[in-house]
């Protein structure tokens, strides 16, 4: 049966966040298509991953033979996630834009399975996994509005996740978030609510199609 490694990464609960509240809808859809298959769900804003230190980077690079007790330490916790990605069938992301880029703890996960020689480099342990990512932001970044140039997270994460570390990646993009909630952006609400359909139409629709093709 495959496994889906589900990353949330947003400060809010989904009742108020829109990464959250899209890779819900992807994610019972898994479960509906293939209700033995196993999810691994990792929050990262209630349990926070290490960042990587100093002992975890070096680690990567020596001999577990010369490891020093810290090194060992360190790259025990780093290996684990390492292993729990390898193992995964699919990845969901839940990427929120914070300031432009993508949360400090989902960079924190990505900086520990992030390893040269293995999951990224020549080898690409995970490579052709397919993830989805669900880049939400309160604004529109997208090519031809003002702030194209801001744009930072789909940029960031398609070299690290497609380029970098080999996977099958798409985007799904509920965008102008904050019109609801910002006066100055009262006449985007209805782009906002065709813009949060779509996002729940594409996340359905992308998980029943992975978890067909992977229970094939």
């Amino acid at each position: 049966m495959a496994t889906l490694l589900h990353i949330d990464s947003s400060l809010f609960p989904a009742s108020a966040s829109a990464s959250r509240a899209v890779a819900e809808t992807f994610r019972k859809a898994w479960q509906e298509q293939h209700p033995e298959g196993t999810v691994i769900h990792r929050d990262l804003a209630a349990h926070p991953v290490p960042h990587i230190t100093a002992d975890a980077h070096t680690a990567g690079f020596a001999d577990p033979a010369s490891h020093t007790p810290g090194q060992a330490a360190a790259f025990a916790e780093r290996l684990r996630l390492i292993e729990e990605f390898e193992q995964a069938d699919a990845l969901l992301i839940g990427a929120p834009m914070y300031n432009f880029t993508i949360p400090s703890t989902l960079k924190a996960w990505l900086d520990n399975v992030i390893l040269m020689g293995r999951t990224a480099g020549d080898s690409q342990s995970a490579k052709g996994t397919p993830v989805t990512v669900i880049a939400s932001r309160g604004g529109s970044y997208a090519p031809g509005t003002p702030r194209e140039g801001f744009e930072y997270v789909q940029t960031y994460l398609r070299a690290v996740l497609a380029d970098g570390l080999g996977l099958d990646l798409e985007f799904i993009v509920p965008e102008l978030t904050m019109a609801p909630h910002n006066p100055a952006m009262a006449e985007l609400v209805p782009l906002f609510e065709s813009s949060r359909e779509r996002a729940h139409e594409d996340a359905a629709a992308r998980a029943k199609e992975l978890a067909r093709r992977l229970a094939a």
